[in-house]
C-alpha cells in the first residue's frame, strides 16, 4: 500500500468528519424553493444545478446539491475548519482564497473540497522540506518534545530510515529519567543495527550526550540522534538541562546541534501550538515531525502550525511500523485531509 492510500486510510475520521460537515451545509442552503413562473408564462429555465441526464452524466457533469458561495456559506465553513482544528486565524484565511473567484457561485461538495484541497496544499508546500543532510560528521540531531508525543519511536524510525540509506548512525538515550524511554531506543537500535548509548537512570544527560558526541566523532558517524527528556510541568528544570546539553556539544563543535526537532502529537489538537511556542524559547527548533495523524479527528492543525510558524515539517506519521513515518508531502496530506484524490 502507498504512503498515501495508508495517510487516506487513516486520516478517515478527519475526512469524514468535514464530509459531513460540508454535505450538511451544501444540503442546508440548497433546499430553498426556486422562484414560480408568473401564470400563463413558459417555464424559467433550468438552473445549472438541475440535473443534467444521461447526457450530462455522459459529459462528466455533477448531479450533487449545489449552494452558493456566499458570506452565510463562508461564516459556515470557517467554523467547520475551526472543528478541524485549523485555528481560527488560518480557517479565514483558507476561507478567504477560496472565496477568490468563486464568490457568488454555486458550488457542489465535491467542488469545495477540491477547492479546499487546493488552498490546504498551497499554506503547506513551503513548509515541506526533509531533513537536511549536512557534510559535517557527525551531523547532530537533538529531538525534543513533551513525554508522549512519540519522540522515542520517531527517533528509532528514522535512524533505521537512515540506516537504510546507507548512512551510519548513533542514537543517544538522552532522556534519562525515564527507563520505557531507553529500552525502547535499545528495541530499535537492535532493530536498525544502530549504537545506542545509555547512561544510568537519573544520571546528567549533558554528559552523556558529550560522551556521545565524542565517540560518533571518533568512530566517523554520519549522523547522531540525541533523545531529550519533556517535563513540561517545570519549565525551568526542562530549559536548564537544554541549554546544558548545547553548551557541553558546542565545546566538541562549535556548530551542534545541526538541527533540533520537535515532534508533536496530532491528537493534542490546538496545544500543539502552544507545544512549538514553549520549545522555541526553550530550544532552537528548526523543524518539526507530527505523530499519530491516525489517531484523530483533527488533523487541521498541522495546517495550523504551517500557517502561523512557518516552520519545516520534515515528517508525518500514522502508525507503528517504520514505513508509517514518511517524508512530508503537503498535496498528498491535503488530499487526506478533506478526503479527495490526489490532483493529476
Amino acid at each position: 500500500m502507498s504512503f498515501f492510500k495508508k495517510l487516506k486510510e487513516r486520516m478517515f475520521r478527519a475526512s469524514s468528519k468535514l464530509d459531513e460537515g460540508l454535505e450538511a451545509l451544501v444540503d442546508e442552503g440548497s433546499d430553498s424553493p426556486a422562484p414560480q413562473p408568473a401564470p400563463n408564462t413558459a417555464p424559467a429555465p433550468q438552473p445549472d444545478s438541475a440535473k443534467p441526464g444521461i447526457l450530462g452524466r455522459m459529459l462528466g457533469r455533477d448531479d450533487s446539491p449545489r449552494r452558493v458561495l456566499d458570506d452565510e456559506m463562508l461564516e459556515s465553513l470557517e467554523d467547520l475548519l475551526v472543528q478541524a482544528d485549523m485555528g481560527v486565524e488560518t480557517a479565514m484565511r483558507v476561507c478567504a482564497n477560496l472565496a477568490e473567484g468563486r464568490f457568488g457561485r454555486k458550488l457542489s461538495v465535491r467542488e469545495i473540497k477540491s477547492a479546499l484541497a487546493q488552498e490546504v496544499a498551497r499554506i503547506m508546500e513551503p513548509v515541506a522540506r526533509p531533513l537536511p543532510l549536512y557534510p559535517a560528521r557527525p551531523q547532530v540531531v537533538l529531538v525534543v518534545g513533551v513525554n508522549g508525543a512519540g519522540k522515542t519511536t520517531t527517533i528509532g524510525k528514522l535512524a533505521s530510515q537512515f540506516r537504510m540509506a546507507g548512512k551510519s548512525v548513533m542514537i543517544a538515550a538522552g532522556d534519562t529519567f525515564r527507563a520505557a524511554a531507553v529500552e525502547q531506543l535499545q528495541i530499535w537500535g537492535t532493530r536498525a543495527g544502530v549504537p545506542v548509548m545509555t547512561a544510568p537512570e537519573g544520571s546528567d544527560p549533558a554528559s552523556l550526550a558529550y560522551d556521545a558526541l565524542a565517540r560518533a566523532k571518533a568512530e566517523g558517524v554520519d549522523l547522531l540522534m540525541i533523545d531529550t527528556a519533556g517535563r513540561l510541568q517545570n519549565r525551568t528544570d526542562l530549559m536548564e538541562e537544554l541549554a546544558k546539553i548545547l553548551r557541553v556539544l558546542r565545546k566538541l563543535d562549535p556548530d551542534a546541534p545541526h538541527n533540533t526537532l520537535l515532534v508533536l502529537d496530532a491528537t493534542t489538537g490546538q496545544n500543539a501550538l502552544n507545544q512549538v511556542e514553549i520549545f522555541r524559547k526553550l530550544a532552537d527548533v528548526t523543524g518539526l515531525v507530527m505523530t499519530k495523524l491516525d489517531g484523530t479527528a483533527r488533523g487541521g492543525v498541522l495546517v495550523a502550525l504551517a500557517d502561523r510558524f512557518g516552520l519545516p515539517i520534515h515528517a508525518i506519521g500514522v502508525g507503528e511500523q517504520i514505513d508509517d513515518l514518511q517524508p512530508f508531502d503537503p498535496e498528498e496530506f491535503a488530499a487526506a485531509l478533506v478526503g479527495t484524490d490526489l490532483q493529476a
